[in-house]
């Protein structure tokens, strides 16, 4: 099996970049350590505080966040983090010439339970003339990305990966501490009849998901002329792992409850990663009224629609809102 390393030399990604993706995942295994830890480690729970983001932080969430910024701060290709558990970017070294945007811990609800989480993470080029203070230096669109990932916790700890050459799987071997190859160039089937949405919101969410949801669940005997099953893991990581395998279409549209939030999760470093590596394996990715990779953030925590998945299934959900 192919190592990491080898992969990304193999799709010309140049060294300092992949020092920094070799930095960044030793982060991500001992995430992964403490994570398999769980109640021996006394790391389960939450906080009695809640992250900039209003959500109340769990006890991993903290550690994760803390194990990342330590590690990416100290290894001198950062010139700036921003992450969902800092109110503002973090300063590191004002030579870096990168910026990375991580979720620590996305899905750390499941953390109690023993269920699928994970971190996200995109990677950008700093600009050298801004301060590493400065958060509009993170105001870039998702086309500016030079390499996205996300590391899920589960049976297996894997790496979904692209550095714009394809979308590739990796197994974490821990008899020598690697990431080894596990599939390489996957791609989303373009059709599906999986869907992944949280139903609990339907009340909330506008006409045209709604109309669309209700067609889904009418099945073989409504318009779309076939049965569809519904997937929903409570973490963003493990069902697009299950899209990047055999195709899906995941959405958290936007709901009406809070006008000026037009979504629920983040842009910088949830939905712009995960859009990278769908539309790198053959997917698609929308706000609903165009292609996510395509919106200019306005500020680090931004929020944004998402629909994505196999591709065909995409068009057709977000033809249901051009009408």
């Amino acid at each position: 099996m192919k190592r990491l390393n080898t992969v990304l030399q193999n799709d010309g990604a140049p060294l300092e970049l992949i020092l920094l993706i070799r930095t960044l995942l030793a982060a991500c295994k001992e995430i992964s350590f403490r994570v398999g830890q769980g109640a021996l480690a006394g790391v389960l729970g939450s906080t009695l505080s809640e992250n900039v983001q209003g959500e109340t932080q769990k006890k991993l969430d903290v550690i994760s966040n803390q194990i990342l910024k330590d590690i990416l701060s100290e290894s001198g290709y950062v010139k700036a983090i921003s992450s969902e558990e800092e109110e503002t970017v973090v300063p590191c070294n004002p030579d870096g010439k990168y910026l990375v945007s991580y979720d620590p811990l996305d899905g750390s609800s499941n953390t109690d339970i023993n269920s699928l989480i994970g971190t996200i993470f995109s990677i950008t080029h700093a600009p050298q003339w801004m301060d590493p203070s400065d958060p509009s230096a993170f105001l870039q669109p998702g086309t500016q990305m030079v390499a996205a990932g996300y590391v899920l916790y589960g049976p297996s700890t894997m790496l979904a990966m692209t550095t714009g050459r394809g979308t590739h799987l990796y197994t974490l071997d821990k008899t020598h501490g690697g990431f080894l190859l596990a599939e390489e160039n996957i791609s989303v089937p373009e059709q599906t009849k999986e869907f992944a949405i949280n139903s609990s919101n339907q009340r909330h969410w506008e006409a045209p998901m709604q109309d669309y949801i209700s067609d889904l669940l009418m099945g073989s005997e409504g318009p779309r002329g076939k049965d569809f099953n519904m997937r929903w893991v409570g973490a963003m990581v493990g069902d697009i792992h299950r899209i990047l395998c055999r195709g899906g279409i995941f959405s958290y549209p936007f709901d009406k409850r809070n006008p000026k939030i037009p979504g629920k999760l983040r842009l910088l470093y949830e939905a712009n990663p995960m859009s990278f590596l769908i539309e790198q394996a053959g997917g698609a990715a929308s706000t609903g009224a165009g292609r996510i990779l395509e919106v200019m953030p306005t500020e680090i925590h931004q929020r944004v629609p998402v629909i994505m998945g196999s591709k065909e299934e995409v068009e057709t959900c977000v033809g249901y809102h051009s009408k």
